[in-house]
């Protein structure tokens, strides 16, 4: 079965990194949790903080989610995972996150989410985790979790369902583009494939990094 393990908020807590202040490290909240579509830099759940307004937050990132399978993955190097020890909202069980579609669409609880883009990996999340490389770790590893926009707001708490209530069925799924986008730039027209449900801002990169490689 497909459930959300645990909701995670986060507040702003010193963070020796750039930034000085981050959000990232998030904590379960019990009970049930408000998502809006959140204003630009914000996030989509009530009580979670957004310290970088340049790259986080906003309607296309209003929620993060991470599959509990995925966390295990990195254990055997980082030791047991809480949930929102990656900064993710909504850590979840039973569900292939970074195989989920670009615009493929989840009922969680009393919410509607759907999938917008891959997460990319930032030098704040290296010094959350204390380790020195871990862009370059995260990057190879290819599991990048997923951020989703809010289509109808509502409350989601730890237990509910998770359920793709629709799958465009262009085949390019999040982990597609986050390889394409950080590792395999080859590879980087075939998101394309996606239409109407790649971002703006990753058309746009595809048409530049394309265009300069010919």
């Amino acid at each position: 079965m497909s459930v959300v393990e645990s909701v995670n908020t986060g507040m702003s807590r010193p963070i020796l990194a750039k930034a000085g202040t981050s959000g990232i490290d998030k904590r379960p909240v019990p009970g049930p949790v408000r998502v809006d579509v959140p204003a630009p830099a914000a996030s989509g759940l009530a009580g979670d903080t957004i310290c970088d307004a340049d790259h986080h937050g906003g309607p296309d990132q209003a929620v993060y989610a991470y599959a509990r399978e995925d966390l295990e993955s990195f254990a055997p190097e980082l030791g047991p995972l809480r949930a929102g020890m990656f900064g993710e909202n909504l850590t979840t069980r039973g569900v292939d996150v970074c195989g989920a579609e670009l615009g493929e669409r989840w009922r969680v609880g009393g919410v509607l989410l759907q999938v917008t883009a891959p997460r990319i990996p930032c030098r704040t999340f290296a010094a959350h985790l204390e380790r020195a490389g871990w862009v370059k770790r995260f990057t190879a590893a290819a599991r990048p979790g997923a951020y989703l926009r809010v289509l109808s707001p509502g409350e989601v708490r730890a237990g509910d369902a998770v359920t793709v209530e629709h799958r465009p069925g262009h085949g390019v799924t999040v982990a597609d583009a986050f390889r394409a986008l950080l590792a395999e730039p080859a590879r980087l027209p075939d998101l394309l494939a996606a239409g109407e449900h790649l971002l703006p801002e990753i058309r746009e990169t595809v048409t530049k990094r394309t265009a300069s490689r010919r």
